[in-house]
């Protein structure tokens, strides 16, 4: 599929087929393929390159373009069970146009908040770029209301699924890492080759806003992620926690419900009806009732004062 947009009003609004400046390629058939091998002679490999996820970032200069391989977040959805993935994007500069390849629209490269204004194709390539960091730092404030909520879930839970969740949050911010700093070494490139691609002295500035924007970015998420990883161990400690509260419950009842039981069954036997003969029996069972009622009372009162003892020592200690 393609999508053409052309500069107006300082701005990149969509256009009709052959009319735009800046096309983008979305996973290209086999007739839009031949019109960028031969027509806009991108080799194939660059082709494959721009639609790789783990292909590196990287900056290369061809005989007619300059192409750029960058990384963006790609488009999270909720089959994705917390895993927030990274995606490549191929963008090749020539004189007249700007040619765009990624793969299935799963980022949103062009969309967003207006930065500046857009006069040229210097200044749409580097709304690209920023376009990138800004998606970044919206996926991270998502990162970050989500590793809330699964904190208070984890706080009050006894299963490992929301731990596993935060896990994948986690390794999902190495991906963004390795995204975000593989940009800025392709953003250091285009500073050092601006002479060579045409980038003029307002170009220049506005890279160098860019590239500090995306500094803040890459510090952003390694600080994110050193939170999420140093809090593993608590995270870990605190289920188990939860576990072990669960289990000493289990067992105060177990316990108390011992006695009783043995008294039960002395109670159901025929010596107890011997024994009381003579007594009316709502008199005698309900007395048999009220003394393990009071059998169970004083049993959990001394597991309580044995427990809060211990307690008590631990605490000393």
């Amino acid at each position: 599929m393609v999508q053409e947009y052309a500069i107006r009003d300082g701005q990149l609004v969509p256009c009709e087929e052959k009319q735009g400046l800046v096309k983008v390629f979305t996973s290209p058939d086999v007739a839009e393929r031949n019109y960028l091998e031969h027509t806009c002679r991108i080799s194939p490999h660059n082709i494959s390159s721009a639609m790789d996820p783990d292909e590196i970032g990287r900056l290369e200069f061809e005989n007619d373009h300059t192409m750029l391989l960058i990384k963006s977040p790609k488009n999270y959805s909720s089959s994705d069970n917390f895993l927030f993935k990274v995606t490549s994007v191929g963008v090749f500069v020539y004189k007249q146009e700007l040619v765009i390849i990624m793969n299935n629209q799963e980022t949103s490269i062009l969309e967003g908040r207006q930065a500046f204004k857009i006069t040229s194709l210097n200044d749409a390539l580097l709304k690209i770029l920023y376009g990138t960091i800004a998606h970044f730092l919206g996926h991270l404030k998502v990162i970050s209301l989500l590793s809330d909520s699964l904190e208070h879930k984890i706080n009050s839970s006894m299963a490992n699924e929301h731990l596993l969740n935060m896990f994948t949050i986690e390794k999902s911010l190495i991906y963004y890492l390795n995204g975000i700093n593989s940009n800025s070494v392709v953003m250091d490139k285009l500073k050092t080759n601006a002479t060579r691609i045409g980038l003029s002295s307002e170009n220049l500035a506005l890279l160098d806003d860019i590239i500090i924007e995306n500094n803040q970015c890459n510090k952003q998420a390694e600080i994110y992620s050193n939170i999420l990883v140093g809090l593993d161990g608590a995270r870990g400690a605190i289920v188990n926690n939860n576990m072990n509260q669960l289990i000493k419950r289990l067992t105060i009842v177990s316990v108390v419900f011992m006695p009783l039981n043995v008294i039960a069954g002395i109670g159901g036997m025929s010596e107890f009806s011997g024994v009381t003969e003579g007594v009316p029996k709502w008199l005698s069972y309900s007395l048999f009732a009220l003394g393990m009622v009071g059998i169970a009372f004083l049993t959990y009162w001394i597991l309580k004062v044995f427990m809060d003892g211990s307690t008590s020592k631990i605490k000393r200690r």
